[in-house]
């Protein structure tokens, strides 16, 4: 009987601290959606952005993406971006889809505009730049060439002179 009851305990205690450390890691990741307001964007292609993607403007994070959608009329991915109410974002911003590294992560950039006027809850950015497909470039760069024309010789041929 001594031995179970030292079972038990030793495992609540084991549940204990992997709890505690479940919750330290939630907290550290920035993956909870803050308190703010939404803004919403259009792309053509939103490809490497997930639910709890960054939303960052100047390199600093100021909020986080909150629900994406298919605009069943245009077909393009309707992104809803949580932003920090201690963030306000011009009118004229655009938005883009960009990694932190060759093959880093994705996260969405806001790039501020000069209007006066704010965005608010609930409103479009209507400038937007989508992802850039990597393994796309590098094919339309192997197979065309590389840009050089192998048809064409280096120097153009010279003039004749008619008489």
């Amino acid at each position: 009987m001594q031995k179970n009851i030292i079972e038990t305990i030793t495992g609540a205690v084991i549940l204990l601290v992997a709890g505690v450390f479940l919750a330290f890691a939630y907290n550290g990741s920035g993956m909870r959606i803050e308190e703010g307001y939404t803004v919403n964007a259009n792309f053509s292609n939103a490809s490497g952005i997930a639910l709890g993607s960054d939303v960052r403007i100047g390199g600093i994070k100021v909020g986080t993406v909150s629900n994406l959608k298919l605009d069943p009329n245009s077909y393009e991915a309707v992104i809803s971006m949580q932003i920090r109410n201690a963030t306000q974002i011009p009118k004229d911003s655009s938005a883009s889809v960009v990694s932190s590294g060759l093959l880093g992560e994705k996260y969405i950039q806001i790039t501020p505009g000069g209007e006066e006027k704010m965005l608010a809850g609930g409103d479009k950015i209507s400038f937007t730049q989508s992802a850039v497909n990597l393994e796309e470039m590098i094919g339309k760069f192997m197979f065309s060439g590389g840009g050089v024309d192998k048809n064409k010789s280096a120097a153009p041929a010279p003039a004749t002179a008619t008489p």
